[in-house]
């Protein structure tokens, strides 16, 4: 057999491109498998059941929180965390990871609340933004914050820190008018 016939029907090697292309490829497909997962689940927490003639669904979130205040709330907080979880696996950034649990935070504190906080679930969809967060870091070998990430931690460690100052002023203001 002549040289070139040998090297014809010898395997072809394959080079560590390819195989490292093989392995993303195989990674890329396990984690969009596990995005769409956590899609069904926040389409149930967020938009269960459609309102007929219109685009607007209720989810399982206002629901639970209708039904029973509180505990419906923080129930589906927890179940929100799948989100996060799928997320952390997927190494999204710190600080994207952080909006996705002040999202969570905001939905279950003001879910909460009785009347308010149900209609509040309504609106904000904790879980559709944090899916919105983890699908725009899908296609990303190395995950980065945007501005716009820090900006929204920013503003929410403003507000703790106004929560925590503002009754603290005014419990001194009465204090120093009622003690003259």
């Amino acid at each position: 057999m002549s040289p070139a016939a040998s090297d014809a029907l010898a395997p072809l090697e394959t080079s560590d491109a390819v195989v490292d292309a093989e392995r993303m490829a195989d990674r890329h497909l396990a984690r969009t498998a596990e995005v769409e997962k956590v899609g069904n689940v926040v389409r149930w927490l967020d938009d269960a059941v459609r309102v007929p003639g219109t685009k607007f669904g209720i989810g399982l979130d206002a629901i639970a929180g209708f039904i029973v205040p509180g505990v419906g709330d923080a129930i589906t907080g927890l179940v929100a965390l799948s989100v996060m979880s799928a997320a952390i696996r997927r190494g999204v950034p710190r600080v994207v990871l952080m909006r996705m649990f002040l999202n969570i935070a905001v939905d279950t504190g003001v879910g909460m609340v009785p009347v308010l906080g149900d209609v509040f679930d309504l609106l904000w969809r904790s879980n559709t933004r944090n899916l919105a967060l983890l699908e725009r870091h899908q296609g990303e070998l190395e995950p980065r914050a945007r501005p716009g990430d820090y900006m929204v931690l920013a503003a929410a460690a403003g507000l703790v820190v106004v929560s925590i100052a503002a009754p603290i002023m005014l419990i001194a203001w009465v204090l120093s008018f009622l003690m003259g």
